[in-house]
Parts: structure tokens; C-alpha cells; sequence
């Protein structure tokens, strides 16, 4: 052992010290690269998906009979061009407010003042059958587009389909009597 009153060798190497030094630059980890790269795709779906939103429309109608939020869809020719969003009561409690956020590709040129909108249910009147693909898949939202060239967002829902559709060969009459008698 050493006695502790003797001075060091000389001979031992002398012991580095510390310098402190101007931090640099200092670079991104790679652990953040993928959480970054995660939030851009995140936020480019969100403008995307703003961006592809379609119009919000609403339409009148009697009565929700049929109707869902969220799942009632509506369409022109079998396609799928918006979907029922939100249903409330009438102001003066005498019907019913659809609110309906509509496809953006599909409904352009649809919505115009002369639109027709009505609920397409399973319906027997007058010796005729009619909505019978309702009973499986439920009740649907028709539409019928007008030629005016005036846009629109709020509509009266029709009680019954029409007799005559755009595009369809035929003639709608309206016959004004006293008495209906035997007409069917």
C-alpha cells in the first residue's frame, strides 16, 4: 500500500480534460420519420376528403315512414348519388326535414329547381305493385331530375312516385271532374 503522504510518480500519464465545444446542427432522428410521414397522409386524406364533400340539400316530406339517418340512401337510376344525414321534425310539427349530403360527381346538373324527390316504398294501389326491391334492402329516396337550369338545395318530397320520369316515354294528364266516379 501507498502512503498516503508521498506525492504521485511523475512518470504517470497526464489525464485528458474536458473541452466544451459549440453544438452543431443537429439533424432529425430517423424514429420521427415515420410518425411525420404518417400525419402528412393523415391530413392529406382529411383535405381530400373535404374536398370530394358534396352539397347538403333538404327535403320536405309528410312523413319519415321508412327513413333512416345514416342509411337511407338516394338515387337516380339505381346509382347511389347521396345519403340521408339527418332527420328532424318540421317547425310548425306538420312534416319532416330531410338533410341529405349529396355524391359531388353525381349530382351536378341534378339539383335544379324542377328536381323531384319521393320515397320509394313497397306500394299496392289501383291493381299495381310497385317497390317490392324495398321489402329486402329498405326504403330509398327517388329522384327525378328537372331541366331548369336554376340550382336548388331545398325541396318538397313528392307523397307518391310520379306517374311519368325524365327520360321515359309517356304523357301526364290532369283531369279536373265534380265527381271521380268509376276513374281509376
Amino acid at each position: 500500500m501507498a502512503d498516503p503522504a508521498t506525492p504521485p510518480p511523475q512518470d504517470l500519464p497526464e489525464v485528458p480534460h474536458a473541452v466544451a465545444r459549440k453544438p452543431g446542427v443537429r439533424w432529425l432522428q430517423p424514429v420521427w420519420i415515420i410518425p411525420m410521414v404518417a400525419a402528412i397522409i393523415g391530413g392529406w386524406l382529411a383535405f381530400q376528403h373535404f374536398l370530394d364533400r358534396g352539397p347538403t340539400i333538404q327535403i320536405r316530406f309528410r312523413t319519415a315512414e321508412g327513413l333512416e339517418a345514416g342509411k337511407t340512401r338516394i338515387k337516380y337510376k339505381d346509382v347511389d348519388i347521396g345519403v340521408v344525414r339527418h332527420i328532424t321534425l318540421g317547425e310548425d310539427r306538420n312534416g319532416v326535414i330531410v338533410d341529405a349530403e349529396m355524391v359531388k360527381q353525381a349530382s351536378r346538373g341534378l339539383l335544379v329547381e324542377d328536381t323531384r324527390f319521393w320515397v320509394v316504398r313497397p306500394r299496392i294501389s289501383g291493381g299495381r305493385v310497385s317497390g317490392l326491391s324495398t321489402l329486402l334492402a329498405g326504403a330509398y329516396i327517388g329522384t327525378d331530375p328537372g331541366k331548369s337550369t336554376n340550382e336548388r338545395r331545398d325541396f318538397e318530397g313528392l307523397e307518391t312516385p310520379p306517374v311519368v320520369t325524365e327520360g321515359l316515354p309517356g304523357r301526364a294528364f290532369r283531369l279536373t271532374a265534380d265527381d271521380v266516379g268509376s276513374l281509376d
